[in-house]
């Protein structure tokens, strides 16, 4: 063969593989074309295809859908919102406590301190505790249940304030606010507090979980009467928050505002008692006259050696407007009401 005829073979050769590779890469490029798009279509449908909404903006309203957070108001409201803030002392004219007294008060409406003395000082609040006890009661109790009372309910300090009752006697429940908010009787206290909380220290547990859910950062219970003990405890802006509370209860304020109160109740052979108890709040009795135009809804006393003669009060003034006003440790009933009438003189002004 000629050296011509090779090179002519060798060269038809050449184009033939030249034309396969060009053919064998068309082919692998086509199916690396065909296997992108069906992964692509994979992808589309697993994201639900043409179904799927469109990107849109964060929305606090759209993500937390409730009463507090809204699109229009995106900020929940704050704890004291409606409260009386007490930011320092602030003294009032003809206002004059003694140096180791405190005192509050309050336009509720308005949510302004009109006077404040010692407000987070800590205190013995006495029988002001009982509107703990009170709101327990309401919020817990049925008051047209009966309440066996027992020895302990009666075996209490020499000296305490009681109704007279005796292990055995039966009583609602209803009867037994009346006696704890009316005459401050500390035996109807025990029992309630055992009603309610199955023991003393049961109840006493749950006055301290009330306390702290109402804000109360400065109290302390031990007791359900307010008998003294060093570890029972709270401050004036405490019992502020605490009345504030209590006014939810249509049944606090209609109590409060009773100047005597008759419970009949049976005793444990039978007997039927009855015993007319007479209010501790001096406005209430006529003891007591609040200045003009001032009218007194209702609240709570509370007298011990160390605490003093205390009074905390909801009033409202000629036009209507609620107050609350604290008096805490005065020396004497008489000059607690001359203190409190000093605070009440101002809500008319």
């Amino acid at each position: 063969m000629t050296r011509s005829k090779k090179r002519g073979r060798n060269s038809a050769r050449m184009r033939r593989m030249r034309r396969r590779r060009i053919r064998n890469t068309i082919l692998l490029l086509f199916l690396m074309a065909a296997v992108a798009a069906a992964a692509g279509a994979v992808i589309y449908f697993i994201r639900g295809g043409l179904s799927v909404a469109p990107a849109v903006p964060y929305d606090s309203a759209r993500e937390f859908e409730s009463t507090v957070i809204t699109k229009e108001d995106p900020k929940a409201e704050s704890f004291a919102h409606d409260l009386c803030v007490v930011v320092s002392d602030l003294p009032m004219d003809a206002v004059s406590l003694d140096a180791e007294q405190e005192g509050l008060l309050l336009n509720l409406g308005d949510r302004e301190v009109m006077f404040s003395k010692g407000a987070f000082d800590r205190v013995y609040p006495a029988s002001i505790t009982k509107i703990m006890t009170a709101m327990l009661a309401l919020k817990y109790g049925n008051l047209s249940d009966t309440v066996v009372i027992t020895q302990e309910n009666v075996t209490l300090e020499e000296g305490s304030q009681v109704c007279g009752f005796i292990a055995g006697d039966q009583l609602t429940l209803d009867q037994l606010l009346h006696c704890l908010l009316v005459y401050s009787g500390n035996d109807a206290a025990s029992a309630i507090a055992d009603y309610i909380g199955g023991s003393t220290s049961g109840f006493v547990e749950m006055m301290n979980s009330y306390a702290a859910e109402l804000g109360c950062t400065g109290t302390h219970f031990t007791n359900p009467h307010g008998l003294q003990d060093e570890n029972h405890y709270t401050t004036p802006y405490d019992i502020y928050l605490m009345l504030k509370e209590a006014l939810n209860y249509p049944e606090f304020t209609q109590i409060t505002q009773m100047p005597s109160y008759t419970v009949e109740y049976t005793r444990a052979d039978g007997t039927m008692m009855s015993t007319v108890l007479t209010a501790t709040d001096h406005y209430l009795t006529g003891e007591a006259t609040p200045p003009r135009d001032v009218t007194v809804l209702g609240g709570k006393t509370g007298t011990t050696s160390l605490a003093g003669n205390c009074l905390a009060l909801l009033s409202q003034n000629a036009y209507g407007k609620p107050y609350i006003s604290i008096v805490m440790g005065a020396s004497t009933k008489e000059l607690l009401y001359q203190q409190m009438n000093s605070l009440l003189q101002n809500i008319n002004g």
